[in-house]
């Protein structure tokens, strides 16, 4: 072997080595400029981190991007397999071809593909903050011809009947929503915390008719009573805010508000007789029952007020709502010194349970993992009644299987119409 062989051998190797260096730093600024998390990258550059703010104008724009790198790594691997093609046929004649093929292949396989791959998925924000200035020069480098196949890309597309420009595939909610279910499937938020994320990406779509008191479990006041009788009302009401109505229960004419008697008593010298409740009472707030949670948590905010009367769409009450109920609808239930704790759900030993019939269908599948449709009912008795097109007697078991798992549903408690007590045994 001549020294101008060896020379000559040692300049190609060099040349495919930079070659192949350069289709692997491509190749690993790809996976890491797609790989990173956006909403990492936009929370550092809001620290001020101007490599993050880089990296973030550079994936807000990833057709361009995308198109810039694989532009850059095709034209590294075919000039660096032409060199290699022209080398060896050089050196071996026609069977060179089969060499720089075999060659060639196990080198931009292993070091311009899969090894900084590999490493660029393990680390993306860390290899896309250094790979920014980088990827930035290429893609100021390839814009002209990035720009013509993208025209000619979307052109071709557009034959078939695809419009790619101005297209979203997911909206922020399913995106937040995906990534809540992943880090609870690989065990990074436990199942708590989880339901109160999607408890809150979930108030837009509650309304108000879901977790309201309804009107027969709402303790009003009748202005017409003695004020004694009011006064011992109120001081024996577990609840600070009460309706006030006269003559007629839907003719709500105010809220009293225990704070407010308090001052009036005060005043009065310590005696309850004689106080005119209807002038202390706080002006009724209505609102629709269609109002979604997240609306109605807005306007509690706005109005700095914590209790509203929910009526239908002719004006009839249908009972009242607080921001703690949306509260509730969060972090779940809320007991306060004046609460008793609540015997709503009750899990047996073998597995089965038994709930009030105005149980929340939300709260057992949240807290059973179940999967129960809530379109029909709002409540674990409604959506007994839909199945069973009739008002079941105690006694009566149905079985539904369209869901996994399956259940049985039993009625335990009757009350006139009113189902109060169901058996739920989930099928295995």
């Amino acid at each position: 072997m001549t020294t101008d062989l060896i020379i000559e051998i040692l300049i190609f190797s060099g040349i495919i080595f930079f070659l192949i260096m350069l289709a692997g730093t491509f190749s690993l600024s790809e996976t890491a400029l797609t790989a990173t998390s956006p909403a990492r990258i936009h929370r550092m550059a809001k620290d001020g981190n101007k490599r993050a703010v880089m990296v973030e104008i550079l994936i807000n724009n990833s057709e361009k991007l995308i198109g810039a790198i694989l532009l850059g790594n095709n034209l590294v691997n075919i000039l660096a397999s032409a060199l290699a093609t022209a080398f060896f046929i050089r050196i071996f004649g026609e069977i060179g071809v089969v060499y720089a093929t075999l060659i060639m292949t196990v080198l931009v396989l292993v070091f311009a593909e899969v090894l900084p791959k590999t490493y660029a998925i393990s680390n993306p924000e860390r290899v896309a903050l250094k790979a920014a200035p980088f990827v930035k020069l290429s893609v100021m480098l390839f814009s002209p011809i990035v720009a013509l196949v993208q025209f000619v890309v979307r052109g071709t597309l557009k034959l078939f009947g695809i419009d790619i420009v101005g297209q979203k595939l997911f909206s922020a909610h399913d995106e937040i929503r995906g990534t809540i279910s992943l880090q609870a499937h690989e065990g990074g938020l436990i199942k708590d915390n989880k339901d109160m994320l999607d408890s809150i990406l979930d108030l837009q779509d509650v309304q108000l008719e879901d977790v309201m008191v309804h009107r027969k479990n709402v303790e009003m006041i009748n202005a017409d009573d003695n004020s004694e009788d009011i006064f011992n009302q109120l001081v024996n009401s577990p609840h600070t805010r009460l309706p006030l109505w006269k003559e007629d229960p839907d003719n709500i004419i105010g809220v009293i508000h225990a704070k407010e008697v308090l001052r009036a008593i005060k005043i009065n010298g310590g005696l309850a007789t004689n106080i005119d409740f209807t002038k202390i009472a706080n002006k009724p707030w209505f609102v629709p029952e269609t109002t979604n949670l997240q609306e109605q948590l807005a306007k509690f905010l706005a109005k700095n007020s914590h209790f509203a009367l929910v009526v239908d769409e002719y004006g009839a009450f249908m009972g009242v709502t607080t921001l703690e109920d949306i509260l509730e609808e969060i972090v779940g239930e809320i007991y306060d010194e004046h609460d008793t704790s609540s015997d709503e759900i009750n899990t047996l030993q073998n597995g089965s349970v038994v709930t009030r019939g105005d149980t929340a269908i939300r709260d057992l599948n949240r807290q059973f993992n179940w999967s129960l449709s809530d379109e029909s009912a709002t409540t674990i008795a409604g959506y007994i009644i839909d199945i069973a097109e009739t008002i079941p007697l105690p006694g009566q078991r149905f079985t539904q299987t369209s869901t996994s798992p399956g259940f049985t549903f039993e009625i335990l408690k009757r009350r006139r119409n009113q189902i109060t007590s169901i058996l739920i045994i989930p099928h295995e």
